[in-house]
């Protein structure tokens, strides 16, 4: 994997609409269709996927697999990025799941040095930024979409108490803000996690842990979801919420009086992917699912909610929420490293902050 810069990724990626991984409680979805005719129609059997997506997001994208191949059932257990994470190395040697879709690179990554995943590369794959997909022939991985760390500012509580909106990291830790910050727990979060890289890869070890320290003195507590600070913060519970921009921004189109902020010093992000299980039997319809989850019909959907997709979409512009480039944003990050420090980085700070968590 190669370090990430600005202008290789400008180079490669697609500015689409807008973007988010966000965090949710469990849940269990079946989906199936009705028998139609023809060879794709014809293909049957059942997979089991694991994914972080939005729960409001993956209903919409399914409608062109099931569409597509209607005597495929489709078991969706999606949880948040920890969690699933969690789940699948749990299950390393009786692995459950399938395929995994839409969930973090960085895990991916750390599953692979496992020796969890089978090396397939779906159909189209091509057409992926080479940025966006493991660098193995065949792929062991292939990303859709990232997402990046925001800020949601409710602008009307900030008002009630005389304070500038925070514009940077360095803002967060300053004092006024004591006691109304909230973001999610790193731990359980890809959304916190990606935030933390973040910090870490801009500011260095010594300097990373050193600011995340100011950090925790301001915070009110650390949420199991990555989109819950989004929501906390609209409602006007905590004035700040360290989120992601997709859920920011979708909370500030429900009318809630908050401000985006995506902070001065760059964003922390990943990329969200998908993956085929190693297992003793697997599926045919696990690899169709994964040709159809890079495939044209279904990344126009994608493109409806991400900013940054891994397939040229063409006609695109600025998208709602963002006032500049969103690639301009993001900071220079090397997500091998991010994936090969999680697990000391994730001790460190369940060390340090864990206290504050909110209970599971």
């Amino acid at each position: 994997m190669k370090k990430w810069h600005y202008p290789l990724l400008a180079s490669f990626l697609s500015i689409a609409v807008l973007a988010g991984c966000g965090q949710a409680p469990q849940s269990q979805t079946n989906t199936q269709g009705s028998t139609t005719g023809g060879s794709a129609a014809s293909q049957s059997g059942e997979i089991t996927v694991y994914t972080a997506l939005e729960d409001d997001q993956i209903k919409t994208y399914l409608e062109s697999f099931k569409a597509k191949y209607p005597n495929v059932k489709v078991n969706i257990v999606r949880d948040s990025t920890g969690i699933i994470t969690a789940k699948l190395l749990a299950e390393k040697d009786n692995p459950q799941a399938d395929v995994v879709w839409g969930t973090a690179a960085t895990s991916l990554l750390v599953l692979d040095q496992q020796g969890m995943l089978e090396g397939y590369s779906p159909k189209g794959v091509e057409k992926v930024s080479a940025e966006f997909k493991d660098d193995k022939a065949p792929t062991h991985w292939v990303g859709i979409d990232a997402w990046e760390t925001a800020f949601t500012v409710n602008t009307k509580e900030l008002e009630k108490r005389n304070l500038p909106i925070p514009r940077s990291y360095e803002d967060l830790a300053k004092p006024e803000y004591k006691g109304m910050i909230v973001m999610p727990n790193p731990a359980s979060s890809g959304t916190g996690l990606l935030t933390i890289n973040g910090v870490m890869q801009l500011k260095g070890d010594a300097n990373g842990w050193s600011y995340l320290d100011k950090l925790h003195d301001n915070m009110a507590i650390y949420t199991h979801s990555g989109s819950k600070p989004a929501k906390m913060a609209a409602s006007g519970e905590y004035p700040i919420g360290i989120s992601f921009g997709y859920r920011a921004i979708t909370e500030k189109k429900k009318g809630a009086p908050i401000e985006v902020v995506f902070p001065e010093e760059g964003s922390g992000w990943d990329v969200e992917a998908n993956a085929l299980m190693k297992k003793a039997q697997i599926k045919p319809e696990a690899k169709l699912f994964l040709d159809w989850a890079i495939s044209d019909e279904v990344m126009k959907a994608y493109n409806q909610n991400f900013a940054i997709v891994s397939v040229k979409q063409e006609g695109t512009s600025l998208p709602e929420g963002y006032s500049v480039d969103p690639l301009k944003q993001l900071v220079p990050l090397d997500l091998k490293k991010a994936a090969e420090n999680r697990e000391k980085v994730l001790a460190e700070w369940e060390k340090r902050y864990a206290t504050k968590s909110e209970p599971k």
